[in-house]
Order: structure tokens, then sequence, then C-alpha cells
């Protein structure tokens, strides 16, 4: 997917004559224009841009003020100013606001493509993944404490996102002008990506309260519970007539607790006793579109297969998930003895 960049000016024909010169360069980004800088917000809202090049004196909205604007609400988009009245002050100015570059008119339009490409590559500077699953894979970004941008493209669905790590830390997400933690929700429901990673993190306050296991969690569950709504929605409507009611055999087979289940149960029970911290056991499949994710960035480090997650959930209760053609689902108290459970479940 082309990255685009938006350049402002309230110079139409300056406007034009770029968005023509750059044409060449289509298969690396493309461009979107703006008449002045409450046009480029309303472009910034609805496309994921990945870098803004404005002139300084335009109506409405000046150059400053919509850098302003990008340092607040888009902090990842880096911003290049152009201006044909340059002056030290001018420059000045746009350093200490923190632009990229500073360009005075006139310019030729092959050194405003090599400064665009050479700040886009920024963005991979930490490298880069293709058409993996995102849960898993920024649960490493915590482990590593990195700080760092995220970027992540989502290109059957044509969305793009941003994620702000400090020493492992989730600071923020946005999806276009979507921002915090109803970002992240979409962000990890996102199945296949192509993930970038740039060595900076330009976000200074911290939006998301949840830390990065328990946003993800929800936003597992939000996304299973839209999956089953949808195929609710979708099933055929049977007349009362066509209804059968369940008959006894049926209810005393929903009743009856699964071998799988009386299984685990008896092999805590056998080798740990009544203190091995055991709540309860049950089959809970709302579960599967966490485990599939972990099985898939096992999968891409060579982990090997899955055989059981633990999750400490800072709650009075821990869960331990065991894949299957149904998951079944562990409650346990936070001071049961993990390890030898683990290994008892795991043999």
């Amino acid at each position: 997917m082309a990255k685009k960049v938006l350049i402002v000016d309230d110079n139409q024909e300056m406007l034009l004559s770029l968005k023509e010169g750059l044409d060449e360069y289509k298969e690396t980004f493309s461009v979107l224009i703006a008449g002045d800088g409450l046009v480029a917000l309303g472009k910034l809202k609805k496309n994921p841009i990945s870098l803004v090049v404005t002139d300084v004196n335009m109506p409405r909205m000046n150059g400053f003020a919509l850098f302003a604007h990008i340092n607040e609400y888009y902090p990842d988009i880096p911003v290049i100013i152009m201006t044909g009245y340059g002056t030290t002050d001018t420059e000045r100015q746009a350093k200490a606001g923190g632009a990229l570059e500073y360009i005075e008119k006139p310019f030729m339009i092959k050194e405003l493509a090599m400064q665009i490409i050479t700040t886009l590559g920024k963005e991979s500077e930490g490298g880069a993944l293709h058409g993996i699953s995102s849960g898993m894979f920024l649960q490493l970004m915590e482990m590593e404490q990195k700080t760092c941008t995220v970027r992540l493209a989502n290109n059957p669905l044509g969305k793009q996102g941003v994620l702000f790590f400090r020493e492992g830390e989730l600071l923020d997400a946005r999806v276009n002008s979507k921002h915090g933690i109803d970002a992240a929700y979409e962000i990890f429901s996102w199945d296949k990506v192509n993930i970038s990673i740039q060595n900076v993190c330009p976000q200074k306050e911290k939006k998301i309260e949840s830390n990065l296991k328990t946003t993800l969690l929800e936003a597992m569950r939000l996304k299973d519970e839209a999956g089953q709504m949808k195929i609710s929605t979708e099933k055929p409507v049977t007349s009362l007539k066509e209804e059968k009611e369940p008959d006894k055999v049926t209810e005393n087979k929903i009743s009856k607790k699964p071998d799988s289940i009386s299984s685990i149960e008896g092999k805590l029970e056998k080798n740990i006793g009544k203190r091995s911290g055991l709540w309860d056991v049950y089959n809970d499949n709302s579960w599967n579109g966490l485990l599939r994710q972990m099985a898939s960035i096992g999968t891409f480090f060579n982990a090997g297969r899955l055989n059981l997650a633990y999750i400490d959930k800072g709650e009075s209760n821990d869960l331990i998930l065991l894949p299957g053609q149904e998951t079944v689902l562990i409650s346990v108290n936070p001071k049961c003895p993990k390890e030898k459970i683990i290994q008892i479940l795991t043999n």
C-alpha cells in the first residue's frame, strides 16, 4: 500500500505543479492536496497520512497553527515546512516546533521527493514484518520494554493504525481520527497486518490506562462477541412448528459435565489435592481468537505448539486456557502452585 503525503498550500498553481511533478514517485507514495490548514484537518481525519508538507502563510489556518494541531493530535506524523518568505525567525520557529525540515521556495521537485522518501523510510528503521497477527507480537514490545512507534497496515480493509510505546508501556493508539482505547481495540481486532517499527515515541501523554494484556484480551472478547452476533443475525428464521423441544436425553447430555473437564479436575485433585487453588473448569469458546493469535505468533517465531496459556489478571482469580476443539478455561486462585499445575496439565 503506497503511503500518503499531504501537501498544503493556498497557491493552487503550486499545489497542482507539485502533485503532477511527484506523480512519478507514485509507487512509493501518493499525494493528497489541501488549500489551507482547515481543509488539511479534514484530510487528516479521513486518510492515513504518513507525512505533511505545508506552506506557512495561508488564510483561515496558517502553517504553524496546522503544525501545532498535528503535534497535539497526530504526533507520529512528521512535518516539512515550506515558505516563500524565508527568514531566520521563521526557520527558528519551525525548528523549535519540531518540524522535520525547512524548505525555502523555490526548490526543485526532485529535492522535495528525496526528502519525502528519506523521511518515509524512517517509519521502518526498527524493522518490518508482513502478514502477521498484531496482538501477540506487540506484547513483545512490552516484554522488551521498547520505546517506539509501531505502524500497522491492514491491507484487506485498507486501514492503517499507529501505537505508541514508551519503555514497553502502551501510551496511545490512533486509527485516522480515532484515538485511545477504542483505536487500540480496533487495531487488535485485525487478523493479518504489515508492521513497521520506528525507534522513537513522540507521544508524551498516557491516554490508555489499562495495560497491554488487558487491552488485548478485551479486544479479542469484543471481536468474538461481534462475530457471534453476526452469525446469529444470519441464522435462518424458523417457524414455531419447525422448532423441536429438547427431549430428556438431550437435556441430560447438556447438563452432564464433559469427560475432558472431569479428567482435568481429577488430575489436579489426585496430584495436588484441595490446595490446588482450583475454582472452576468449563468450556468457553470466547477465548478462541486470543488462542489463535498466540498460536500464530508462536509459529512465526518457531516457538513450537501452543499447549497452555496462563493469564495473570491481577484480580481475585487467574485463568488457564487449554486449546482444543473447545477451549477449556480453568479459574484458579492467584496463590495456586502455578508451576506444578502447568506441569500436570501439559504432561
